[in-house]
């Protein structure tokens, strides 16, 4: 006898697949449609060494957040590599590439994205990189 597991579809992820879609056709709209109104967005929150690092309260803000990040590199390579799901929750691992628009610098490291949703919308959402590469891009 054989044990098969099969797959099954978490609507969570696909949102965040959406999300990334979204973000790779710079579909800012489709991103925010994702979001609930109080979303609380934040990367690298304590430290100010990248444009888009920081904390931003609210749908209203993380156009910023987009905008800093749009503005100040070049995204060459975005591969989601893992997800995890629980009930609330998901965790996604990614493969980046980006080229500092101001130096010309290049960098390749992982992402960790933690989303969170209430009510089939992202409420919270967490983004860390390598922030000491990331600042040497900008230095």
């Amino acid at each position: 006898m054989t044990n098969t597991t099969i797959p099954r579809t978490d609507p969570k992820i696909e949102a965040i697949q959406r999300v990334y879609a979204a973000f790779g056709r710079g579909d800012l709209e489709a991103v925010l449609a994702e979001l609930a109104d109080d979303v609380d967005w934040a990367s690298e929150a304590t430290t100010t060494s990248a444009p888009w690092y920081g904390k931003y309260a609210g749908k209203g803000e993380v156009p910023r957040f987009f905008g800093a990040l749009g503005t100040s590199v070049e995204t060459k390579e975005f591969i989601p590599l893992s997800f995890t799901a629980n009930d609330t929750d998901v965790m996604v691992v990614i493969h980046w590439t980006i080229t500092a628009r101001a130096t010309g610098r290049t960098a390749t490291m992982q992402l960790h994205h933690w989303w969170r949703f209430a009510d089939d919308k992202i409420v919270y959402y967490r983004g860390s990189d390598d922030s000491e590469l990331t600042a040497t891009l900008f230095a």
